[in-house]
């Protein structure tokens, strides 16, 4: 059961990575998401202001706390983080 969850992981953060980003608005958030990053990620990040962190690939969204406004990883149902590409 284990093996079949981190296959199923590895499986949608590849698909995730091969889908094409190619537009961003004047925040640099990406304007274009696909629908299965769509599909794979958990209902409560805002998804309308994704960017991805350059130094590690992985997408990021925008938190607007009462305190602050940061970016915080983007992550998947189950919890693990959406990358664009595998960790090096």
């Amino acid at each position: 059961m284990i093996k079949c969850g981190r296959g199923a992981v590895c499986l949608v953060v590849l698909l995730a990575g091969c889908t094409e980003l190619s537009g961003t608005n004047s925040e640099g958030h990406l304007t274009n998401l696909s629908d299965n990053l769509i599909a794979i990620a958990a209902p409560y990040q805002d998804l309308s202001t994704v960017r991805i962190n350059p130094e590690d690939g992985c997408y990021e969204y925008r938190h607007v706390g009462p305190v602050e406004t940061t970016y915080l990883p983007l992550r998947a149902k189950a919890g693990n983080p959406l990358c664009s590409r595998p960790p090096e």
